[in-house]
């Protein structure tokens, strides 16, 4: 190896820009008037060491010896690498010249990583790993992907190329195991957040390619995927193993480090006496500086060089930088060798197949190939014909030629060596700049690799010819004596912003962190000087801590200033816009972005948006050749990309966002145009069609003369096309075509919310057919806005995805969502939808304003009087005053006390969440207890969770003290007719109570309530709100007939229209409460932060980090409460939060007990996840638990040993234990009815923001909101005003009916109107008429409208079978099925189904399917469906013995049977008895009755239950005997 001290003592000669040179030793100069030459000897091979020991292949496993089929044994380098590279998963850096078989080493360490994912078997698991090859070019990542496909075929493994000119769907991507990539692919794909989770995190090998670049100005690229990945893999403590390759480079120690590589096991330094053919280097500087003389000496020198090495009998390769230079210098070379009499030196010999060859190249079109090959010169250039290049390279291989022209393509694509290489001129032309530049060492190198064949030649020659000026900068780069420095620091904002916009840098500190993982920062400790730190300063700062942090506040000050983040300098917190989200994305450089701030507004038309971008950054290399100037380059860059440039497409992509995001709906629609322009490389005034290439230009081409748009095309028919087209046969394939061109029909309805909220539901109908060919697979992405002509705005804006089965069943889709309307108003609105594939395809809707009538305003809220706090003594009884904690009542206690405690009349009370209203409650239960003992309380809570609360606080409370009877009545819990008769107050949810109380006339007991308390009664709104309605309505209805008046208090958040509510409660000034929102006991600070992203999940993955910033800025050390939308988020939630714990100084910092006694309580907890999450104190909370783990769970937090709880929005209903900080992650849900995300009923948000803020410990609750961006102003519009709450009767009327006929309340139609006059619906009717589409509120027109509504009910009531109409066409009569639908409680569709499907004789796995037909959407919640099974079997069971079928009625017993013993009809009815298992049945079956003393009733094997019982005859002991060797004693107890 290298002495280390002597490379560094070198590099301090060696200052590159210095005279200085330290060159090897026995080389030759020769220095004349023409030129300077230095050259270089070849050195001689390392010799090889004693444990050095070659690795044959037939010596490797089974998948290396397929892979490395044909090969004997690997070579030197290989051999020393192997054994750390194929059994190691070490990190590793291997330095060695081309051409060493560095590839190879590569496919070592991919070995490595698939023999890891081997199962027994040989079986490889695919989908747990992705390898990523970064290669720096695109031509070297297209020869890497075949090669390494064409290794791994054998095994079955997928390789893959994602370049810019290769990109692969997010299915391809999935079905590969290996990418090959260039960086700047990989960068962007790495930048898009955690959304592709699946790609960057399923990585296991990362293999850079030529590490070397990083002095290039590309390098910072590098930089950044090598931090972003080290960081990535602190951050989820995942092993990703990194592999660098690179040339012999100088301070390979330092590279080392950057790649996290243990120098003393993964280093690896070969030196150039490791090339396989030695090489000899010469340099040749021409000292001339006039051009023309310059171009002249340049031939000679190259001649003479050419001439030698032909002499020798070499061939010769002579590498140019341009295509026409190649037949440019093979013409001067034969002239010169012509004119010296030299020709005959390049003549080949003709050997025997010399006549067939000359043939060859006789047949080809290329004529100046044709002219040299007698002379035995070649040329070979990627602009040559694929045969033309393929026919020169076998000549040369066969040594036809002896001297080939080329570019340098060949020397990357083509693996074609010879003894001598030449470079002639190392002037570059650059079109990224638009000028020359020097010729890359990354190109000399591959270059000079190409010198030397393997088999044949002792050692290889490779010359380079340049001018004098630039001969010691490539004798420097080739002697490898100057070390390779950072470019990082250029590119510094750009990097900076992708890592703020990804979520992993937010603050001052983060991003000094990340900048210590970059090469800059290896570089700046070992070379400060060059990177302009002093001495003095290093001294000071060895960690340059300062220094960095002065980089990041500079970064981030531009960045600012370019409104691409957010910096607050004060607190150093980084926050990203939606500016520099786009940039990062779109990768467009921090320049660029200001330039468009400058330039880019509304009014840009489209030669203005081409001029903004032919400014980017990204153009200004473009220069304009001499005959083409004009005033500047820009309109070149216009031309050009009129002709089509990659860059300009994803910088119009960019534009096109930040147009949306300015809500500018003209440029929007402009630029989204212009980007299918760019993609298609078609102009929008072109015909539509053309976007097919199955049409020939001529037809293409008569229908724009004679403007057949597509609709006219839709409406002709194909002979009719064809005749217009003067080509039959033709009309079929463009009505296809027609077809085929994605279509839209938009119907939309407006709902107003409030007077300046409207909610619109949009339908969607695809009107297209689809086509594999053309769509694809998956979908079809539009993008929808909202705008108004007239103030040019875009109020809503979406994108959504029509997937193929939708457009192939024609299904409409409906999108719903909310947008602001203004007074005056305006006349119109225009929902837009435009395909973002296809030019042409658009449609629009016109939102019409002309009938919209909006509803009344809102009367104020009830203001909270200055009272004096009232003693919990005015209640005048010890008894109750017992009960309570506290002294003294809240104010708003205080100010309802009188109207509940001492006044019989109906009460709203809308207050906000945790101001005590439970309590407001028990006041009114106990007028009742005072006078009216001998009567019944209601109390109707929305939850079951909620009902489970109330029952254990109120059995000891109000049961064990005061005497009452408390009883439960919910679907789990249905208590005897006796203990119902007895109770004083029941507690139950709204669908059981309106189950009992439909047969209030034989039920005694529901005719003796006096008061009905109703908890969030303004739920009425939402879902199951037609329940609450009814049920209000009903009590009415009953109080009106049994001549006794019922109470009802309702209890809700604040609301807007309190006062339609009370009009429909019946109650008048007295009894309305309706505080505002703020008049919290605990006062509240929300905090709402939008994020983007159209796709539900990534978007969910990207609030992970800010929720963790939410606790560690707003509540350290308080409880945190986090709600998600389902038990998978929970979980994905808590592991994120574990992830980012690990990287802090005190990763349990929120578990506030014991480690000790913390582990005993996980020991008893079976969920694995949160085993886990617990340790380090996160809790997990989803009705998915165990019952037990879940009281655990609340018992850590409500005591404050577990600091955070995340749990599902069901939690901020069921359980009342408040936080300091709550966390609303995501509003909206996944519906498995609509199989898509909706959003939650903003009073569920408001419930859990309610749980902020504890009363007795805060002073204030944070609450933090993360919702989608597009809804961020909806929410701040309604968490600050209330509500207004509508009737969601209208979806369920049906049922609803039906149970007040089945109950005989309703006999006419006449009864059916009255009965909806009752409703609360009827209120909001006139209230806000557009809400339900009715136009005017005139008394005919109610009146149409009521009765539309009853007739068409009742028809829905007849075809399922539920009632009759009788002949008088108004009397209704109701059938079985209706009280079998009423009576259990099913939808009237549900009893239509089991009537049509339900047959004579089903045996019971029929049974099941039907049963389980309503239920598809419980797939995974068991529970959810047996808590309603066994109601729907009963009602099955009815519907079968009216028909009067026994077979079936015998199978629905069984089946109630099984399913309440959970156990199949055939198991052996011994399994019943609690913990006994099928295989523990043995011990029943053997056992006998010998040794048991006689008078037993049962001998022999027990078989079943009954036979067991007569065994045991009541005795214990017999028993125990039978099963104490499989049971424990605790277990036999029991």
């Amino acid at each position: 190896m290298v002495d280390v001290n002597d490379v560094i003592h070198a590099n301090e000669k060696a200052q590159i820009d210095f005279a200085q040179m330290l060159l090897p030793e026995g080389i030759r100069r020769d220095n004349n008037k023409m030129y300077e030459e230095v050259e270089i000897p070849p050195n001689e091979p390392m010799p090889i060491g004693f444990e050095e020991k070659a690795v044959f292949v037939s010596e490797l496993d089974e998948i290396g010896q397929l892979v490395f089929k044909g090969m004997k044994r690997l070579n030197r380098i290989q051999s020393i690498v192997f054994e750390t590279a194929y059994n190691t998963n070490e990190n590793l850096l291997i330095c060695a010249p081309t051409g060493a078989g560095k590839t190879n080493i590569a496919m070592l360490t991919i070995l490595h990583e698939i023999r890891q994912h081997l199962q027994p078997g040989g079986v490889i698991r695919k989908d747990q790993f992705k390898i990523v090859y970064v290669a720096p070019m695109k031509a070297l990542a297209a020869e890497m992907t075949n090669y390494f496909s064409k290794r791994l075929e054998p095994l079955g493994i997928a390789v893959k190329e994602l370049t810019g000119d290769m990109q692969l769907t997010k299915g391809e991507i999935l079905r590969t195991q290996m990418l090959v990539t260039t960086p700047e692919k990989w960068d962007v794909v790495t930048r898009k957040s955690v959304g592709d989770v699946a790609l960057s995190q399923v990585v296991r090998l990362l293999i850079l390619d030529e590490v070397h670049l990083l002095h290039e100005d590309r390098g910072p690229v590098l930089e950044s995927l090598v931090a972003r990945t080290l960081r990535q893999v602190e951050s989820t403590q995942s092993m990703i193993r990194i592999l660098g390759l690179s040339a012999t480079l100088p301070n390979y120690l330092d590279v080392a480090t950057f790649l996290h590589v243990n120098p003393f096991i993964g280093l690896f330094y070969f030196d150039s006496r490791f090339r396989p053919v030695p090489l000899g280097q010469s340099f040749v500087g021409i000292k001339t500086t006039n051009k023309v003389q310059q171009l002249h000496d340049m031939e000679e020198v190259c001649y003479e060089k050419v001439l030698k090495q032909i002499k020798a009998g070499h061939q010769v390769m002579v590498f140019v930088h341009a295509r026409n230079s190649t037949v440019r210098t093979a013409m001067s070379l034969i002239e010169m060798a012509k004119n010296r009499g030299e020709l005959s030196f390049f003549q080949v010999d003709q050997g025997a197949d010399y006549g067939q060859c000359e043939k060859q190249i006789q047949r080809s079109r290329n004529k100046q190939m044709r002219e040299m090959f007698p002379d035995g010169f070649g040329i070979h250039h990627a602009g040559m014909l694929r045969q033309d290049r393929s026919l020169m390279e076998s000549m040369f291989s066969r040594g036809y030629l002896k001297v080939l022209v080329c570019t340098a393509t060949l020397a990357w694509g083509v693996n074609l060596p010879a003894h001598a290489v030449i470079i002639k001129g190392t002037n570059i032309y650059d079109a990224k700049r638009g000028t020359l530049v020097d010729l890359g060492i990354l190109d000399v190198m591959q270059i000079f690799g190409r010198a030397g064949r393997p088999q044949f030649d002792k050692y290889g020659e490779g010359t380079i010819i340049t001018t004098h000026d630039k001969l010691s900068h490539y004798l420097t780069l080739l002697t490898q004596q100057n070390p390779i420095e950072s470019q990082f620091q250029q590119s510094l904002a750009d990097n900076l912003n992708a890592e703020i916009a990804l979520g992993t840098v937010t603050n001052v500190d983060e991003a000094v962190r990340w900048l210590s993982y970059t090469y800059l920062y290896v570089r700046m400790r070992a070379n400060p000087l060059a990177y302009g730190i002093n001495h003095k300063a290093y001294q000071m700062d060895p960690q340059l801590e300062l220094y960095r942090k002065e980089l990041v506040v500079e970064s981030g000050r531009k960045l600012d200033k370019a409104r691409m983040i957010r910096f607050d300098e004060r607190t150093g917190y980084f926050a990203s816009t939606d500016l520099g989200r786009t940039a990062s994305h779109f990768y467009i450089k921090y320049n660029t972005i200001e330039s468009f701030n400058e330039l880019f507004n509304a009014q840009n038309t489209e030669a203005d948006v081409l001029s903004i971008v032919s400014k980017a950054e990204e153009f200004e290399q473009i220069k304009v050749r001499v005959q083409e100037e004009d005033a500047d380059g820009k309109s070149s860059v216009q031309i050009l990309c009129g002709s089509h440039h990659t860059n300009a497409a994803r910088i119009m992509r960019a534009l096109f966002e930040m147009a949306l995001r300015k809500r500018w709906p003209a440029m929007t629609y402009r630029l989204l145009n212009l980007c299918k322009v760019m993609d298609k490389r078609l102009w929008g005034w072109a015909h539509p069609l053309r976007q097919f290439n199955t049409l020939p230009a001529s037809a293409l081409a008569r229908m724009e003369d004679k403007n057949l748009t597509i609709d006219k095309l839709r409406d002709m028919g194909k002979d009719e096309i064809g005749h217009m087209l003067h080509h039959v046969n033709i009309g079929l394939k463009v009505k296809q075509c027609v077809h085929q061109i994605p279509a839209i029909l938009l119907e939309s309805s407006i709902q107003p919310i409030t007077r300046t909220v409207l909610r619109v539901r949009l339908s969607i109908t695809p009107d297209f057919r689809w086509n594999d060919q053309v769509h694809g697979s998956v979908g079809e992405p539009w993008w929808l806005w909202v705008e108004d002509p007239i103030n040019d705005h875009i109020y809503h804006s979406e994108y959504f995805l029509l997937q193929k089965k939708q457009v192939v069943s024609g299904e409409p889709q409906q999108v719903v969502f909310t947008i602001p309307i203004f007074e005056p108003m305006p006349s119109q609105y225009y929902i837009r939808a435009v395909s973002d594939r296809w030019l042409g395809s658009e449609a629009v809707c016109i939102i019409n304003f002309q009938h919209l009538i909006l509803p009344e305003r809102h009367p104020p809220h009830t203001e909270l009087l200055d009272l004096q706090p009232l003693p919990i003594t005015a209640l005048g009884n010890r008894e109750y005053e017992s009960l309570y904690k506290f002294t003294h009542y809240n104010p708003i206690q205080t100010q309802i006390f009188h109207t509940l405690y001492h006044t019989d009349t109906n009460v709203l009370l809308g207050a906000p969440t945790g101001s005590g209203k439970t309590i407001a409650a028990e006041m009114a239960i106990f007028r009742v207890f005072n006078m009216y003992p001998t009567s019944k309380v209601v109390y109707i809570a929305p939850l079951k969770a909620l009902v489970r609360e109330r029952i254990e606080d109120w059995k000891i409370r109000i049961e064990e003290k005061l005497g009452r009877k408390v009883v439960e009545l919910t679907g789990d819990n249905t208590p005897d007719m006796r203990a119902i008769a007895q109770a004083d107050l029941i507690v139950t949810t709204p669908e059981k109570w309106d189950g009992v109380s439909r047969s209030w006339q034989n039920r005694s007991y529901v005719q003796k309530v006096a008061i009905l308390i109703i908890d969030e009664i303004h739920l009425l709104g939402e879902d199951r709100g037609p329940v609450l309605e009814v049920i209000v309505s009903r009590t009415n209805f009953i109080s009106s007939h049994t001549s006794k008046t019922v109470r009802v208090v309702g209890l809700s958040t604040a609301l807007a229209n309190a006062r339609d509510l009370a009009d429909w409660l019946g109650i008048g000034q007295v009894g309305l409460f309706n505080f505002r929102p703020s008049v919290r006991p605990v006062p509240l600070e929300v905090h709402i932060q939008g994020f983007p992203g159209q796709h539900y999940c990534p978007r969910m993955a990207t609030m992970n980090k800010p929720v963790f910033q939410a606790i560690r800025t707003h509540s350290p050390a308080k409880p945190v409460l986090i709600f998600v939308s389902s038990r998978r988020q929970t979980r994905l939630t808590a592991l994120d939060l574990i992830a980012f714990l690990a990287t802090e100084d005190d990763p349990k910092q929120w578990l506030h007990q014991d480690e000790r006694e913390m582990t005993d309580i996980i020991a008893t907890i079976r969920e694995s996840n949160l085993k886990l999450t617990l340790a380090f104190g996160i809790g997990m909370h989803h009705a998915g638990l165990h019952e037990r783990d879940r009281k655990t769970v609340e018992e850590l937090f409500v005591n404050c040993k577990i600091q955070v709880l995340i749990a599902t929005s069901t939690l901020a209903w069921g359980v009342n234990f408040p936080a300091h900080l709550v966390i609303v992650k995501g509003t909206e849900y996944y519906d498995g009815k609509t199989r898509r995300y909706v959003d939650y009923p903003i009073t569920d948000v408001l419930q859990m923001m309610g749980r902020a803020g504890r009363p007795q410990f805060d002073d204030q609750g944070k609450a933090v909101i993360l919702v989608h961006d597009i809804k961020k102003d909806f929410y701040k519009k309604f968490l600050y005003e209330p509500f207004p709450v509508e009737s969601s009767l209208l979806s369920v009327l049906s049922d609803h009916l039906n149970a007040e006929i089945a109950a005989g309340t309703v006999t006419s139609k006449q009864d059916a109107m009255d009965y909806i006059t009752w409703t609360y619906f009827f209120r909001r009717l006139v209230m806000n008429p557009s809400y339900y589409n009715l136009d005017d509120i005139s008394h005919e027109t109610i009146n149409k409208y009521l009765s539309n509504l009853v007739e068409r009910s009742l028809r829905d009531l007849e075809c399922s079978y539920c009632m009759e109409i009788q002949q008088d066409e108004q009397t209704i009569e109701p059938l079985t099925y209706g009280r079998i639908s009423s009576y259990y409680y099913l939808k009237h569709q549900t009893i239509r189904m089991f009537k049509e499907r339900l047959k004579p004789e089903l045996p019971v796995h029929e049974l099941l399917a039907i049963l389980s037909l309503p239920c598809s959407d419980y797939g995974t919640d068991t529970k959810t469906v047996l808590d309603n099974a066994i109601r729907i079997c009963q009602a099955m069971l009815d519907v079968v013995a009216n028909e009067g079928w026994l077979v079936s009625a015998l199978s629905l017993c069984n089946l109630v049977q099984m399913i309440i013993q959970a156990r199949w009809l055939h198991d052996s009815s011994l399994l019943t008895l609690p913990h006994i298992q099928k295989q523990e049945l043995y011990v029943f079956r053997r056992w006998s009755s010998r040794g048991v003393r006689a008078g037993c009733g049962h001998q022999g094997p027990i078989e079943g239950l009954p036979e067991l019982i007569a065994a045991c005859d009541g005795k214990e002991d017999i028993f125990t005997s039978m099963v104490k060797e499989v049971l424990q004693p605790n277990q036999i107890s029991q």
